[in-house]
């Protein structure tokens, strides 16, 4: 059975059961219970449930699972996207860049570049470039200030948002929840949506990383138009075709990684 029909048979036992045993859809489906888990953790990153003991429960409109379990999902791909964005980045560039599972690998591409100041609020996105340094000193780490959001490994609030306006940046590479030509780049949480705003202001350059499953979807907050973007960095997949030519259409350039 193709994942894809996987994911569709767990979506459909949740809209009818709302929380289901591990044992029930293992027998449902008929595969592994390996299989199984690797299947929830992707719908769990996607926000669609939660993990409780002995089985997954529906979520309704939940945040994002936290880093760690993003971290854990499509890290292929997300690392295809980080390279085919950092190749959009010149030496000498001032970027923003964003807390996220795909941003930190982006950091960890830059990081072999030189003259790059990366001006962030995520924690490991800090702690990737700066792990670059003792070999390219002339690159520059500033974490922003503000109240630290352990879930997200990031920094928030009206501090982080008052420091971002004291730089002017050449591109910022943001992450967001979703991405489409309709509703733009959104987020879930309202804090992170205002980070991300406050970035798009301040930079010359729009470059959005997201993987398929995140295009022609959109969040509860919006902080970017689609026609602010100038650039959508994803990788290529068999059922995002519609989402992209939306997104052309609308005058973005689409990076398929």
């Amino acid at each position: 059975m193709l994942q894809e029909t996987r994911l569709h048979r767990i979506r459909s036992l949740l809209s009818s059961f709302n929380q289901v045993s591990t044992d029930r859809i293992v027998q449902d489906l008929g595969v592994s219970r390996e299989t199984v888990r690797r299947d929830i953790l992707e719908l769990e990153a996607e926000g669609v449930l939660r993990r409780v003991h002995g089985g997954i429960i529906a979520t309704n409109d939940e945040p994002e699972p936290p880093l760690a379990v993003r971290q854990t999902v499509r890290a292929k791909e997300k690392r295809a996207i980080a390279r085919a964005a950092a190749r959009l980045v010149q030496p000498g560039q001032t970027l923003f860049v964003d807390a996220g599972s795909t941003t930190a690998l982006l950091a960890e591409e830059l990081s072999a570049m030189t003259g790059i100041t990366l001006i962030t609020n995520g924690l490991l996105v800090a702690q990737q470039m700066a792990a670059g340094q003792a070999a390219r000193p002339a690159n520059h780490v500033i974490l922003l200030g503000g109240q630290v959001n352990t879930s997200l490994a990031a920094t928030c609030g009206d501090v982080t948002v008052s420091e971002i306006h004291r730089y002017r940046a050449d591109i910022a590479l943001l992450s967001p929840v979703g991405v489409s030509a309709e509703h733009g780049a959104t987020s879930f949480e309202h804090a992170e949506a205002a980070i991300a705003r406050a970035m798009v202001v301040q930079a010359k350059r729009l470059v959005i990383l997201a993987d398929h499953s995140k295009v022609g979807h959109a969040s509860r907050v919006a902080y970017a138009h689609a026609q602010d973007i100038d650039a959508l960095v994803t990788n290529r997949h068999k059922d995002n075709a519609e989402g992209w030519d939306a997104l052309r259409r609308a005058h973005v350039e689409v990076v398929l990684a």
